[in-house]
């Protein structure tokens, strides 16, 4: 199985979304399933992630994916869920998509030991945890200063924790696991 993986930042997000993804088909059963992140410099941010004309670029430039992820942010817009859903109706090609809640960097942080004084649902809860949560750990492990700023060192520890991070996140987690474990038992085309 096949699974190119399109994100609105690939630079940093690949190391959280990578490592949890192979963990999670790993858990489906798949555990050599070949997961690429997309790494066009044409999608710089959620903008142009979520445009159509994007996706079918992707879609002609990846022709042998068996399945396509779109996984951004939901950045506190309870409606994203919704544009991502027309997304996916009019995709020409497989495609699953999620908005983590609120950033891909908490999938991150479900999966790792956290500060005794934090708690979980005011992280859950925080329209920037990247900000608030995630580099504020990176600078205390001393990480920050690493390539990507710690999180590929994060998003590995994290993965490592999978059963973890799909219970802490049922609502983004959960629901794509449960999404790519129906395609995969799907009846084909």
């Amino acid at each position: 199985m096949k699974i190119l993986v399109i994100t609105e930042d690939f630079t940093r997000d690949q190391f959280i979304v990578q490592p949890l993804l192979q963990a999670m088909l790993k858990h489906l059963g798949k555990p050599h399933a070949q997961i690429t992140v997309c790494k066009d410099k044409a999608i710089q941010g959620v903008d142009q992630a979520l445009k159509r004309t994007t996706l079918q670029h992707i879609f002609q430039r990846y022709p042998m994916m068996d399945l396509f992820l779109l996984c951004i942010d939901r950045d506190g817009y309870q409606e994203r869920q919704q544009s991502l859903k027309k997304l996916e109706d009019q995709a020409q090609k497989p495609l699953l998509t999620e908005a983590a809640r609120e950033e891909v960097e908490v999938w991150a942080l479900a999966g790792l030991e956290l500060p005794s004084q934090w708690r979980w649902q005011e992280i859950r809860q925080e329209i920037h945890p990247k900000e608030c949560y995630f580099q504020p750990l990176a600078k205390e492990r001393r990480l920050a200063n690493h390539p990507a700023g710690g999180y590929k060192q994060l998003g590995q520890q994290a993965a490592a924790n999978y059963q973890r991070i799909r219970s802490l996140c049922p609502e983004d987690v959960g629901r794509l696991e449960t999404r790519i474990q129906q395609w995969m038992n799907a009846p084909p085309p």
